[in-house]
């Protein structure tokens, strides 16, 4: 392929001057003396001529120096990688960018790794991060691009899960309210304590999430998409399991090298207490434009029909749109911004709602083989009509809602990766009953295929 082929001749290792040594004889035995700079030269050289077997042992020297560990790791991970030793390879290079995430010759290096392993998400991933780098040349910018664009294309599948435990301040999802003032006649509000069932309740949930999907090309232009995603919460009290599942399979229009349309048919089923909260049926249309240096702007259209267990009052029509811009920022971080607009319409008019908000988030790379990101978002809902129960005002909610995340990749046990994630959720109602906080940290190991 002729961008692998390009990259690994810009990551070809550049020879360090230095003046050529002298052996030291004593008519028996001779003693070589090299400098750092004359053994990394040396080392490098061997390793153009792919020598690997000769130049292994000067490459460990090189490792035993400390000032020399980073050129040490790098060539160890070219001649593993140029002798098929893909996993050695990219252990080596993630090693250089756990210390300096910014090493964007190295990133090049571990991007094309990961494509010889065939994980061309996570290749597509390095390859957008090192298109930030204002210090490419030219041809390899270019080369990136084109890399790119051939992922998109071959890209199959991927696939990702995760298991854990997360303690939680809310598990039943209720009022933070000690008592609600009910309309007992008109201009007669009455103060009525709550049981404490109806309020907050904290526990500890068994975890687990995945998330699949595939592309299955049929063209140079249409290929066919299928997703599938699902998160599960299982508490000791099944009351408040809470379990989703949702599939969308449709086709991807490819309109150029950096844009595409897709529309999907929607399935979800989303169950509380062991009972359907809602089953959903739909169509989301999407579309994505991929620009320079990293940067990305994506489009969605949802419409879909909402069925529950729960009651009649539930059922109707969900309508919701989203933009999103994200960009890399600071060589390895991902910054996003989106807005959302979702629309209820619910045979209920107290329960049907406007909403509209926003999110912002920046996420990546940090040193010592970190990954973080932070998130949150403001939303205001508006909705149709009071219920005359509680007031003779509409309902409205102010809500927010605050990510955390941190993961070490760096660390795998058994091919799983340790992370933490503290998210805390808010909404504010000028209905005291509908108040609510819940905070929830949750330790998981997730595993990416």
């Amino acid at each position: 392929m002729l961008g692998l082929a390009l990259l690994a001749a810009g990551a070809a290792v550049a020879p360090a001057p230095a003046a050529a040594p002298r052996p030291s004889c004593d008519g028996k035995t001779c003693e070589l003396k090299l400098t750092g700079d004359q053994l990394l030269s040396a080392a490098e050289k061997l390793v153009r001529q792919r020598r690997f077997a000769e130049a292994q042992p000067l490459i460990d020297a090189l490792g035993t120096v400390p000032r020399y560990r980073i050129q040490s790791l790098f060539l160890t991970g070219y001649v593993a990688v140029e002798s098929g030793r893909y996993d050695d390879a990219e252990n080596a290079f993630r090693e250089i960018l756990n210390g300096d995430p910014k090493q964007t010759r190295v990133r090049l290096e571990l991007a094309r790794v990961l494509m010889l392993k065939g994980e061309r998400e996570a290749a597509d991933h390095h390859f957008r991060l090192a298109s930030q780098d204002k210090s490419l040349p030219p041809e390899i910018a270019a080369t990136i691009r084109s890399v790119r664009g051939i992922i998109r294309d071959q890209r199959a599948w991927r696939f990702s899960f995760d298991f854990g435990a997360a303690p939680d301040t809310n598990i039943n999802n209720a009022t933070s309210a000690e008592q609600v003032d009910l309309l007992v006649s008109p201009n007669n509000r009455q103060p009525f304590m709550l049981n404490p069932d109806a309020k907050a309740q904290s526990g500890l949930g068994l975890v687990a999430s995945f998330s699949a999907g595939a592309r299955l090309r049929q063209s140079d232009r249409l290929a066919l998409l299928a997703d599938a995603d699902g998160q599960f919460t299982h508490y000791g009290n099944s009351d408040f399991n809470d379990d989703v599942v949702q599939l969308a399979v449709g086709p991807e229009f490819k309109l150029s090298t950096s844009r595409s349309v897709s529309v999907q048919a929607v399935a979800l089923q989303h169950w509380y207490g062991g009972k359907t909260a809602q089953q959903q049926v739909g169509v989301k249309t999407g579309f994505q434009a991929l620009l320079d240096k990293g940067q990305r702007v994506g489009l969605q259209a949802d419409v879909r029909h909402t069925d529950s267990s729960f009651g009649d009052s539930y059922t109707g029509w969900q309508y919701s749109s989203y933009a999103t811009y994200e960009r890399v920022v600071m060589r390895t971080m991902i910054a996003s911004a989106s807005l959302f607009a979702r629309r209820e319409s619910l045979h209920s008019d107290g329960l049907s709602n406007t909403e509209g908000g926003f999110n912002l988030g920046i996420g990546g790379e940090l040193s010592h083989g970190l990954n973080a990101g932070l998130s949150g978002g403001l939303s205001y809902a508006a909705y149709d009509a009071p219920i005359l129960f509680f007031s003779d005002d509409a309902r409205h909610d102010f809500r927010a809602s605050v990510r955390a995340y941190l993961g070490l990749r760096s660390v795998r046990v058994l091919g799983f990766s340790p992370s933490i994630t503290y998210t805390f959720t808010h909404n504010g109602s000028n209905y005291t009953l509908y108040n609510s906080d819940r905070h929830r940290i949750r330790f998981a190991l997730a595993h990416y295929f």
